[in-house]
């Protein structure tokens, strides 16, 4: 008689924020794919119960969803402490809420527009990390990972199409991964980063769905497609589990072979 092996993350516990839809969904699908217990986050109740009975409706049973704004402190709170009641404990966080409210020329990003970019993207990230530290802790250890972007890595990722304000929070967001090794490892706490390039999202439907800069981009990917959330959603897994177990301040690019440097 055979009996199926162990999924590689059964019995672990992970948020993933902005996780209804895009990337964020497709990593928090294969997390419970694998076997961890997933708190799933949005802004809007309606697409977070949306993306909850999406996943159950695919035996994902292991699935629970908040809302949640990134950029809040009694949200934060409130995902950690729904987390801990539902599931008892947690043990991977993937920071994947970002922001990008002024995608014009660097000149043309005001003060308002430049302060949210960095307080969701850059700073909710590190709090909410900061805050989850304890009970990872408590756990033995974890894995974080966060969510950067190709156009950290070079400014004409995408000819055409400014990253202004969020390119330079998301090659901060590369830092603060870094940074926070040390600390992190003190804990047996992994820490890395995970930048996608060209994804058919939502979130990039500016690039993809322009002729032009659908074109420009396809001239800097060697494989001459978009990529798809399912193939960020892979490399997360791997961060989050064992597979990865001596990775950690690490940036791995999902870009279809572009060429990139930091």
């Amino acid at each position: 008689m055979m009996t199926s092996l162990p999924k590689k993350l059964e019995g672990k516990v992970a948020i993933v924020t902005a996780s209804t839809e895009g990337i964020g969904y497709a990593v928090a699908k294969r997390l419970a794919e694998d076997g961890a217990s997933v708190m799933i986050s949005s802004r809007r109740q309606k697409k977070v119960d949306e993306a909850v009975a999406k996943l159950k409706s695919e035996n994902l049973t292991n699935v629970k969803g908040v809302v949640c704004h990134a950029g809040k402190e009694d949200h934060r709170n409130y995902l950690i402490e729904e987390t801990l009641r539902s599931f008892g404990g947690i043990d991977m966080l993937v920071c994947n809420a970002a922001s990008n409210p002024s995608p014009g020329p660097f000149f043309d990003t005001t003060e308002e527009a430049w302060d949210k970019v960095f307080h969701v993207n850059l700073k909710s990230a590190f709090l909410l990390i900061k805050a989850v530290i304890p009970y990872m802790e408590k756990r033995g250890g974890g894995s974080i990972v966060t969510v950067s972007s190709v156009v950290a890595h070079r400014t004409d990722a995408v000819p055409g199409v400014h990253a202004s304000a969020y390119g330079i929070s998301k090659i901060s967001l590369i830092g603060l991964t870094k940074a926070l090794v040390p600390e992190c490892a003190a804990k047996n706490i992994r820490i890395n980063c995970m930048s996608p390039g060209v994804i058919e999202t939502r979130f990039s439907e500016v690039i993809w769905k322009n002729s032009f800069a659908n074109k420009n981009a396809m001239a800097l990917i060697p494989m001459k497609r978009l990529g798809q959330s399912s193939e960020c959603a892979g490399v997360v897994s791997f961060l989050c589990s064992d597979d990865s177990s001596y990775i950690s301040g690490e940036t791995i690019i999902v870009g279809g072979g572009m060429s990139c440097r930091l």
